[in-house]
């Protein structure tokens, strides 16, 4: 069975809003590493539709990163919208996720195939965690205290154990952890 993922650029007091805003100083060779390691991975992206908007509106047209970009911009992805139909999809090899979500994922993930990755936006990824398709949940806590932004977990979320499946500190400082759901 395939592995549904997701990993959030993070701040030491839990933000994980607008990273772009707080990150750029602390990314270094070895956080690279880790991402293009991680990229080999993944064949197939999930996005909801705030996060879709975003990126597409971007990533089409992005020089700055050509790595990220040419993955992006190449793998399949699906959507997950009530508001959107598959005709607003411009974005090359984007297809929206028609019925339940969770269903969907399900089936996809006992599909053949590399790593699913959840990306662009972290309200779909905590729906899916909470509903427990999530396989991994990396964090990646940049040595910085951003002051203001949502955070991925809230006071009221269910209390859910984690197991650590593995960690890295890079020389600037960030903080890789990766976990899996305890038990599983």
């Amino acid at each position: 069975m395939r592995k549904l993922t997701a990993g959030f650029f993070h701040s030491v007091d839990g933000v994980v809003e607008a990273p772009d805003t707080w990150q750029f100083d602390a990314f270094d060779e070895e956080l690279g590493g880790v991402m293009m390691e991680t990229m080999a991975k993944i064949d197939t992206v999930v996005l909801g539709r705030a996060g879709y908007q975003d990126w597409a509106g971007y990533w089409p047209t992005a020089e700055a990163d050509q790595d990220f970009g040419a993955f992006i911009n190449n793998v399949p992805k699906f959507v997950a919208s009530r508001t959107l139909k598959q005709a607003d999809l411009k974005w090359q090899n984007s297809t929206l996720i028609e019925g339940d979500v969770f269903e969907f994922i399900r089936t996809l993930k006992a599909r053949e195939g590399g790593d699913i990755a959840v990306m662009g936006g972290f309200t779909l990824a905590k729906q899916l965690f909470f509903a427990g398709l999530m396989d991994e949940l990396m964090l990646i806590t940049h040595p910085v205290v951003a002051g203001k932004g949502r955070h991925l977990f809230e006071p009221g979320d269910p209390v859910t154990r984690l197991a650590l499946k593995g960690s890295t500190i890079t020389s600037k400082g960030n903080v890789v952890v990766t976990y899996g759901l305890k038990g599983e």
